[in-house]
């Protein structure tokens, strides 16, 4: 059974499994410490737990009128393709109703699951990328 929680009490998350789950996918080893610290100081969080095992989250972080961004979307590789990563932005989506813009980026090879729950691409959007490998995955 999958459990949808909406700005759950962040001192009973499991760090070490969030961060697992950030290995899991891919995007690299991240300490716990640094992971809570960045969750507490997000505004809007979303986990999903499948028989009490979190599963999936995302957050945001905006500045509580105009801009809003999701960051983290994150779902483990066995709960892919169930439908929890469009509960997830669709829960932090309704969460920023008022915003006049919320973004995200999308990881690589991710785009087309973005476009198709009604996501656009920007044509003016723009990054400084910290190394290579960054380079090569978003930019043109």
């Amino acid at each position: 059974m999958k459990e949808i929680i909406l700005n759950p009490d962040l001192n009973t998350v499991n760090w070490e499994r969030i961060s697992e789950l950030f290995q899991l996918v891919g995007w690299g080893k991240r300490n716990p410490a640094e992971i809570a610290a960045a969750f507490h100081k997000s505004s809007v969080v979303c986990i999903v737990k499948v028989q009490k095992e979190i599963v999936g989250f995302g957050r945001t972080v905006d500045d509580g009128r105009y801009y809003a961004l999701l960051v983290d979307v994150v779902i483990h590789p066995e709960y892919q393709n169930q439908g929890l990563g469009k509960s997830i932005v669709n829960n932090l989506k309704d969460a920023l109703q008022g915003y006049e813009f919320i973004t995200l980026t999308a990881a690589p090879g991710k785009e087309g699951f973005y476009q198709k729950i009604g996501w656009e691409k920007q044509s003016s959007s723009f990054i400084i990328p910290k190394n290579e490998k960054q380079r090569k995955e978003h930019c043109e």
